[in-house]
């Protein structure tokens, strides 16, 4: 019994020996990249994609038309700019966003209330289902307690230059960081995995994580890599 313990706890010393020599490998590749200047693309007015903005919403009856609002005033041409709130709510939510959203359409803003016949898929079938309908080349994606800026789309468009560019993710800032000791350890944590996880990945060549939201996306990228699917998506 003893021998089998120590064995036991060898190996999970040994498993996180090895996942901190890659959280240093990461640290050093961010710290290199970090370094490089990368210049920022410029796009020509003229040359500028349609982007749907989706706003995939359950029950969020506190957020939803903050949400809504802060979105309708990003900075995008009025004419290649459409916003989808695919609401799957089943309270008070519903009569909220609609409000919002036919506000907006007064402004003269294209934007759509989508409700589905059922919740299949939940936020997966959400996005799968606006995607189907939108009309943009690019897919830009907010879950409900995000406030995105309003030159958000301005500064992330123009690196789809690149033809191969297929998902630009966002970091994360907190509007409640110093509330208390809990929202500050949260902080803390995101930031390293913006920073730290996904610049190192990304600056050795790996993958990266969508966070779900904040992203935004070249439609052609999700329809080629099999779509939405509520098994990869939470």
């Amino acid at each position: 019994m003893a021998l089998s313990i120590l064995i036991i706890y060898g190996l999970l010393l040994s498993f996180i020996l090895l996942f901190s020599f890659v959280q240093l490998q990461l640290a050093l590749a961010y710290r290199k990249q970090s370094r490089n200047k990368i210049p920022v693309p410029q796009m020509p007015a003229g040359q500028r994609p349609i982007v749907t903005v989706q706003l995939p919403v359950f029950n969020e009856r506190h957020v939803v038309e903050r949400l809504i609002d802060q979105v309708a005033r990003m900075e995008w041409p009025r004419d290649r700019f459409e916003v989808q709130v695919l609401d799957d709510s089943t309270d008070g939510t519903v009569e909220l966003a609609e409000g919002r959203v036919n506000y907006w359409k007064g402004q003269g803003l294209d934007i759509v209330h989508v409700r589905r016949p059922d919740r299949s898929g939940f936020k997966a079938g959400a996005l799968a289902y606006g995607t189907e309908l939108a009309k943009g080349e690019l897919i830009a994606v907010f879950d409900a307690d995000f406030m995105p800026p309003k030159d958000l789309l301005e500064k992330v468009v123009p690196w789809f230059n690149d033809p191969k560019m297929g998902m630009v993710q966002t970091r994360w800032a907190h509007l409640n960081r110093g509330d208390n000791l809990l929202t500050e350890l949260q902080a803390f944590g995101l930031d390293a995995h913006f920073t730290v996880e996904q610049v190192g990945r990304n600056g050795l060549g790996h993958f990266i994580n969508f966070n779900g939201t904040a992203g935004v996306w070249r439609r052609t990228c999700i329809t080629d890599s099999g779509g939405w699917r509520s098994d990869t998506l939470t």
